[in-house]
């Protein structure tokens, strides 16, 4: 298809695509002559997905760059490739490690991991942005005097191991590797806003059974 089709059939304008090859977030088209260029499918699903990353994520242009990039190397093992990805996108700030609170977090975050046996999960405390962003959460908790550790968290923590089960089986279930890459990486920004939709609307059904409308 030529930019034109390309552009309808996506629904961002030309200016934006051109914006989004220049910026490299878009592979180049098959060059058919000094002006023009061919598009394919896969510039179609590619640029859906920079969409949805800017759109709905509100990623800025340079991060989604560099998830796209981890996303597109298959020099790298899918843990890896799918981690490196994920773990470029926007993530909290790094928690006072001076703080009681962060340090009681980091306490009761690692006993759930062991809890759990989680053992690679614990192997990447370190670097792991999702485990600091656990540690910042629990810490909060601490500091507003909730004893919110790794008891009240495990069955939670188990009911998210249900639902990344389901996650990487949906992805297994795309063609190629960049497909499955790409899902996960879209998951992360699409999903997150599904589940915790699901949360309220669960918890809004179980309150008015609990304790009606009055």
């Amino acid at each position: 298809m030529r930019l034109a089709e390309l552009s309808e059939r996506s629904g961002v304008s030309t200016a934006t695509i051109k914006y989004y090859l220049r910026e490299g977030l878009l592979a180049p088209g098959r060059q058919i002559n000094a002006t023009t260029a061919e598009y394919d499918e896969e510039h179609l699903r590619r640029l859906r997905l920079v969409r949805a990353m800017i759109q709905v994520g509100r990623i800025p242009v340079a991060t989604v760059r560099e998830v796209l990039g981890h996303v597109d190397d298959d020099s790298l093992g899918r843990t890896i490739r799918l981690g490196a990805a994920l773990w470029a996108l926007p993530q909290v700030p790094e928690p006072d490690e001076e703080d009681e609170a962060v340090r009681a977090a980091h306490e009761e975050v690692g006993a759930l991991l062991d809890r759990l046996g989680w053992g690679n999960a614990r192997r990447l405390t370190t670097i792991s942005p999702a485990y600091r962003s656990l540690v910042v959460a629990v810490a909060a908790f601490r500091r507003l005097g909730y004893d919110w550790g790794a008891e009240q968290l495990a069955p939670y923590a188990e009911l998210m191991h249900r639902t990344a089960v389901l996650d990487l089986d949906n992805m297994e279930a795309h063609p190629s590797e960049a497909e499955r890459v790409e899902f996960a990486v879209l998951g992360a920004i699409l999903n997150e806003p599904v589940l915790r939709a699901l949360h309220r609307l669960a918890q809004e059904e179980e309150s008015a059974r609990r304790y009606g409308f009055e």
